[in-house]
């Protein structure tokens, strides 16, 4: 019998694109992977890869050619496109434990010489101005409320109520703020990101898309050669933009659990069946049906009631799906987008469903420049909105709201709610999370019952503590 080996191609000795033809050739080669890597050169992988993936369709091979990317000085506003990608992977500068300076944004290409540009930058101003001088304030603040420990340093104190203020502070930095992110994505990922940010209505994710094509194709010249502007991205918006508006209707809860499957707990637990018998799905699903609720109980305690802090839960939990339509500030969205295996519909971001104040602006005395300076930005919003609503969301800050339409299968809401739910989570989406695990409970209580958050605190405590 052959010796088993593992062992790495690594990319500091074969290119992206070599890797991919190599790992590609094994399903045809009898040979091991360093003897076919051994045989290809750049020219043979950017011929095989013409021949392969571009001309037959054999995507997946380009799923082997990973490549990391990092994005600098980009608005948060194109992050947004950026990490929309599914099978990606992200770290982006925090808005929780790093300051921004006065001029950390950006003046979008569109405003080259308007007469919108001089409003644009003064809003934007007054907004890092007020986050600025919002800072002092506030943590002086957090300071009263959490002195220094005994031989705690200065350093070591900073870092801990650093992110506390920086928290409340946050709301007031706009869609314009400046980011980095680092990206790692395969290539069959990258070409599908590039296409969408070429695609898009700004002038600077599109600019984004070619220069993250071009640094790209050094690694990967024949697998993102071809990623161009998709046109039905943009016809499919012309077509549904508009339409039942003469209907507006305001929604008076901003998180609505509008569907679930009231058989839900019974299809996942008969999956659990199935997985571990001999039998078909219908019989696993009518056995289920013919116990007792307690029994049931018992095995759904059997199921999720062991589960330890990292444990994952079964995939059998992806059998029930909820869907919710939520509104949360645009701060909160920024980590809400980063669950990317939910199905997610965000409606554009605008000032047109007002703004939250956190609590501990208001303490520290400075509820006034706060609402002045989100007026103002509201005020601008609709003067550039008229021209170009997409643009004009560059200008609003993160303490305005902004809604989202989500679906998501018992698993994920397992991960998100127990994840986001933490102490050391930002309030605003430790809210969330608090929100839809007790619409879960409440539908499903049997498996909803085990979802044990670390946050002892409710939805409405965390209203009442950290928003005015």
């Amino acid at each position: 019998m052959p010796t088993r080996q593992i062992y790495l191609l690594s990319p500091t000795k074969l290119s992206p694109e070599t890797i991919a033809v190599a790992f590609a050739k094994t399903s045809r080669s009898p040979d091991s992977f360093r003897e076919i890597a051994a045989e290809l050169s750049d020219e043979t992988s950017a011929q095989f890869h013409e021949k392969w993936v571009v001309g037959y369709g054999h995507s997946s091979v380009a799923e082997h050619a990973v490549l990391h990317i990092a994005i600098e000085n980009v608005s948060r506003l194109a992050v947004e496109c950026i990490e929309s990608n599914r099978l990606a992977s992200y770290t982006e500068k925090s808005t929780r434990y790093q300051k921004w300076s006065p001029e950390d944004f950006i003046v979008p290409p569109e405003l080259d010489g308007h007469p919108l540009g001089e409003t644009y930058a003064r809003t934007c101003r007054l907004l890092f101005d007020t986050y600025s001088q919002s800072l002092v304030p506030v943590r002086r603040t957090i300071e009263a409320l959490h002195p220094p420990r005994p031989d705690e340093s200065e350093e070591a104190w900073d870092r801990r109520i650093r992110s506390q203020y920086i928290d409340s502070c946050r709301f007031l930095l706009p869609a314009a703020s400046l980011a980095n992110l680092g990206m790692t994505a395969n290539a069959r990922v990258l070409e599908n990101a590039i296409r969408k940010m070429l695609s898009h209505p700004l002038a600077e994710v599109r600019q984004i898309g070619d220069e993250v094509k071009r640094v790209a194709q050094g690694e990967v010249p024949t697998l993102v050669k071809y990623a161009d502007p998709v046109p039905y991205l943009g016809e499919i918006s012309e077509d549904f933009a508009g339409k039942g508006l003469e209907r507006h209707q305001v929604e008076a809860e901003w998180c609505r659990l509008i569907y679930h499957d009231p058989d839900g707990e019974v299809k996942v637990l008969a999956a659990a069946i199935y997985r571990f018998n001999e039998m078909p799905y219908t019989q696993a699903l009518e056995w289920i049906q013919s116990i007792e609720l307690e029994e049931r109980a018992r095995l759904a305690e059997s199921l999720l009631g062991r589960l330890g802090q990292y444990d994952i839960p079964l995939r059998e939990l992806e059998y029930t799906v909820y869907v919710f339509d939520l509104e949360l500030d645009q701060g909160a969205y920024a980590e809400f987008k980063r669950h990317r295996m939910m199905t997610q519909t965000p409606q554009a971001l605008t000032a047109r469903l007002g703004y939250v104040t956190p609590r501990q602006v208001v303490e520290a005395g400075f509820e006034v420049p706060y609402r002045l300076a989100m007026e103002a930005a509201a005020e601008a919003y609709e003067k550039l909105a008229n021209w170009n609503p997409q643009v004009a969301a560059y200008l609003v800050p993160n303490g305005f709201n902004r809604r989202v339409l989500f679906s998501m299968n018992l698993r994920q809401a397992f991960h998100f709610c127990r994840l986001r739910a933490a102490p050391n989570a930002h309030f605003s989406i430790r809210r969330v999370a608090q929100r839809v695990a007790e619409e879960i409970r409440r539908v499903h209580p049997l498996l909803g019952t085990w979802m044990a958050l670390p946050e002892e605190k409710s939805w409405q405590d965390i209203e009442m503590d950290f928003f005015a």
